[in-house]
């Protein structure tokens, strides 16, 4: 494998030269047309070093929106707009939750990709992750987007160990007056689970110099919508009656998608007419469950002080008060949910410093699945559902019905008085569920979580040579810096409680924190052509020893126009709070933290569930194949024992244990260059390996109710006699991936933008089907193309973004199984007034209305329809 990447990069490197040897020639052959307009890239980012840097000459890849291509996209906001970026990757969860991610393994809750606003993190704490954009800026608000794919733990630390995204935001000094924006839209066209229905947002921005060191600006938005829906009815456990010949809609096991409450935790082994059956309570699709209006406010507040030339003093509070969907392990109502957040920055030539409090209250928030199976369960316990079953059953035979037909007429009659959606009945009962904190009787999630984050950082070599001072070399750059991150966490006795013993579980808040610091250095040489950087970061957390994570780049810079790059660098990632600490009764399964203060004991005595769903499914097997049907009891325990016996050789110790930090070594290539006459044409490509130990994932483990291990089979025979756990752990195999990305950017005469760009992204792991779920969940291969003008024609612009991706092995919590390709074309047309200075755009992402699901257990994703009406917008 490493051997055919590196011939891949020579090949690369290869094509580079050929590239910049023709361009050269280019240059020297095509005269310069002066009607066109160059492409900016007199930019610089500021995440790739956390120092303002040549966009061209970063280190690292760094992929940037501006506030052209802001302007430009048909994308309905700037965080859409992410998605064609190369190397960047989005899922769906719901209309107003997306997930960004790069470089692979990514999830509904991705805890390895950091999302900032201004620096500061806008995660969700007991989530770990932020939820899509609600504690973020706006689209009047937004000055960039700087993405960094690939490792960033060496400067950030925490959860940077994929990436990081960056919004930057228009500062009140610089953009001055009243913004306002209304965009009204249509989406679910042609949907067969909905009629058409209206989106609308509305967004508000003002800002004001009060004195020439004093300024505040204010943003207000209110979104309101309806959800995509979360429908598939593709049956996940389609041979769990293989063996009886019960297959599809007669299969008595049945588990769609998006219908809970029939999980393999709701199912029962029966036996009827001297067969075993697995038989599962029926459940209830998801739009039963859910109500999809979606409903977003948000708004944020900053005053700004300068204290001096280039110095400044900021304070900006955020807050956010929502209800959407939202999907982990399970997918979730979110139903007043509410974040704030308060954040104090400096921000000098010298010396960054901020501080943050982030708050967080799920409100009156539910599980979905957990939801489903209490209606069920409270309507009729499983025991009783299960012998009225198999009354109806037995019955049904004996008057003559077919097996398929008496599970059909066992299941209506267990169900009667059951309650049905839509009514009153129903209404009450799912009321009910969801302000029980419970989920094995109930369904409410009520968290109260809080993060505290201090950080600061010293451009050394800045101090040291103010005032005209010569104490370090012209060509020398230093940096340093240091942070900590408390999270505070009020137990709740059913997601949270604190397990520190001496600590009462539920009256003591849980705190878990983490400190670190980093030291870069750095050289030019050459005439600036090389540029070297050495950064080691530690880091420790309370739960672990001292961890350190180095980072190398070089940049070689032939000409101001080309430059190549290289980084190695190592990352840690401490397990998120969820991570750690979960202690959720979740459908019969128990979903605990790894860390051994929740889990102790429970590791050494498990089984793998996977080795004990082969161990039941052959005992299955054995009794329907050898049990005659007037079998009379004592026969039917004996073939039972015959077929434990056999069949135990199947069932493996759960060889994993306490959760240890992650940690990637990743290698990067790059090359950037701006080539033709007036630099026309960005090109831009990147190659990069990674190595993962100790990757954090889960496995499903369960523990037999006897200390006897002669009696260990005979107890994970029987759902009843085991306690069912999905815990946190490690993979014990190396985890490989790597890949790469090309990009183009061409600037056309009269304004034309056109774009393109193409990533590869593998995963190749040592071992596979160890009863891990590592959820790589990412395509081979995806690329982007893009076309637009501001101007075309009289004040009207267009912008056209199509995207393809392959499609790829999905594996979340929910479900796994493979995700179709998929393609999306997204279109604009906009009108620029100068006076009173209006802009109007009329889109749609998806224009086509082709419905796709970007992972499996989501929502299908349709076109939105929209037009925007932007007044002040600078």
């Amino acid at each position: 494998m490493i051997p055919s990447l590196l011939t891949s990069v020579r090949a690369g490197l290869l094509a580079m030269t050929v590239f910049s040897t023709l361009a050269a020639q280019a240059q020297r052959t095509i005269p310069a047309d002066t009607t066109r307009k160059k492409v900016d890239l007199e930019e610089v980012v500021v995440s790739a070093s956390k120092v303002e840097e040549s966009f061209l000459q970063s280190p690292v890849t760094v992929e940037k929106l501006n506030a052209r291509a802001l302007r430009l996209t048909p994308a309905p906001s700037f965080f859409d707009a992410i998605e064609h970026l190369k190397g960047v990757q989005v899922i769906t969860p719901s209309l107003a939750f997306k997930v960004i991610n790069a470089r692979g393994f990514t999830n509904t809750t991705n805890v390895r990709f950091a999302q900032l606003v201004d620096g500061v993190d806008n995660q969700a704490p007991h989530i770990g992750a932020p939820i899509g954009n609600v504690l973020g800026p706006s689209d009047l608000d937004v000055l960039s987007v700087e993405i960094v794919p690939g490792t960033a733990a060496a400067l950030y630390g925490l959860n940077a160990i994929n990436g990081l995204a960056n919004f930057r935001t228009k500062n009140p000094f610089n953009f001055e007056g009243l913004s306002v924006q209304q965009k009204t839209g249509l989406n679910h066209l042609g949907d067969p689970n909905s009629g058409a229905r209206l989106f609308s947002e509305t967004s508000l921005r003002y800002a004001k110099v009060l004195r020439p060191k004093l300024a505040f600006k204010v943003n207000g938005t209110y979104l309101r919508g309806y959800d995509w829906i979360a429908n598939d009815q593709t049956d996940i456990n389609p041979n769990g009656n293989a063996n009886t010949n019960l297959l599809g809609a007669d299969n008595p096991a049945r588990d769609p998608v998006n219908g809970y409450g029939n999980e393999s935790s709701d199912r029962s082994t029966l036996n009827l007419g001297g067969k075993n059956y697995q038989v599962a309570r029926t459940g209830y699709n998801e739009k039963d469950v859910v109500d999809y209006h979606l409903k977003i406010l948000k708004a944020d507040a900053a005053l700004h002080y300068k204290l001096s030339a280039g110095t400044e003093l900021a304070y900006t509070y955020r807050v956010a008060a929502f209800n959407n969907v939202y999907q982990r392990s399970n997918r979730f109502q979110l139903q007043g949910y509410r974040l704030q957040q308060h954040a104090l920055q400096l921000t000098s030539p010298v010396v960054q410093a901020r501080v943050y409090f982030t708050q967080e209250n799920t409100g009156q928030s539910y599980n979905l699945r957990s939801a489903a199976e209490n209606i069920d369960r409270g309507f009729k316990p499983d025991a009783t559902w299960n012998r009225d079953y198999t009354s109806a059953w037995n019955a049904a035979t004996q008057a003559g019905q077919a097996v398929a037909q008496a599970h059909a007429t066992a299941r209506a009659a267990a169900d009667t008085g059951r309650p049905q959606p839509g009514t009153p009945a129903f209404g009450q009962s799912l009321s009910n569920v969801q302000n029980i904190n419970n989920w094995d009787v109930g369904a409410a999630l009520r968290v109260r979580a809080n993060l505290l984050h201090a950080e600061g950082q010293v451009n050394i070599a800045e101090a040291l040579r103010r005032g005209g001072k010569t104490w370090l070399p012209a060509n020398v750059d230093l940096l340093a810096g240091a942070d900590h991150r408390t999270y505070l966490v009020v137990p709740d006795g059913n997601y949270f409680v604190n397990p520190e013993p001496g600590k009462d579980q539920l009256r003591d808040n849980l705190t878990y924190g983490k400190t670190g610091g980093f030291l870069q250095a750095g050289t030019r040489l050459l005439n600036e052509k090389i540029r070297l950087t050495a950064t080691l970061r530690a880091d420790k957390n309370d739960y672990f020893t001292t961890r350190f994570n180095p980072r190398f780049t070089a940049v070689y810079s032939p000409s101001q126009q080309a430059n190549f790059r290289l980084s190695y660098q190592s990352g840690y990632r401490f397990p998120s709070l969820f991570e750690g600490f979960s202690n959720v009764n979740s459908g019969q399964v128990k979903r605990i933290g790894g860390l051994r203060v929740m889990s102790n004991g429970v590791f050494e005595n498990s089984y793998l569930r996977t080795s004990i769903d082969a161990f039941v499914a052959a005992n299955t097997a054995y009794i329907n194949a050898n049990t005659p049907a007037n079998a009379t009891a004592t026969q039917k325990q004996a073939i039972n024992n015959q077929a434990i016996n056999l069949n135990k050789r199947l069932l493996v110790k759960n060889p994993y244990t306490y959760l240890k930090p992650e940690h990637i070594n990743s290698l990067e290539l790059g090359y950037k260059a701006a080539l033709l006459p007036g630099r026309r044409l960005l090109v831009d490509v990147d190659f990069y390996y990674n190595t993962y130990r100790d990757f954090i994932a889960q496995v499903e483990a369960y523990v037999p109710k006897t200390l006897n291990p002669d009696s260990t089979a005979i107890y994970l025979s029987t759902r009843t006699t085991q306690n069912r756990y999905r815990l946190w752990t490690n993979a014990q195999s190396q985890v490989y991936n790597y890949g790469g990305s090309l990009g183009l950017r061409y600037e056309l005469a009269r304004g034309y933008l056109a774009g393109a760009n193409t990533t590869y992204t593998r995963l190749d792991r040592t071992e596979s089907g160890d009863g891990l779920e590592d959820g790589f969940n990412t395509p081979r291969w995806a690329y982007n193309l893009s076309l637009g003008n501001e101007n075309a024609y009289k004040n009207l612009g267009f912008g056209l973004n199509y995207r393809w991706q392959q499609g790829y092995y999905s594996q979340t919590f929910l479900v796994s199984g493979n995700v179709a390709a998929y393609h999306t074309l997204d279109a604009q047309l906009s009108y620029a007034v100068p006076a009173p200075n209006l802009r109007i755009k009329l889109g749609a992402s998806n224009i086509l209305n082709d419905y796709y699901a970007s992972y499996l257990g989501g929502p299908s994703v349709g076109g939105l329809y929209y037009l925007s009406v932007t007044y002040g917008l600078q």
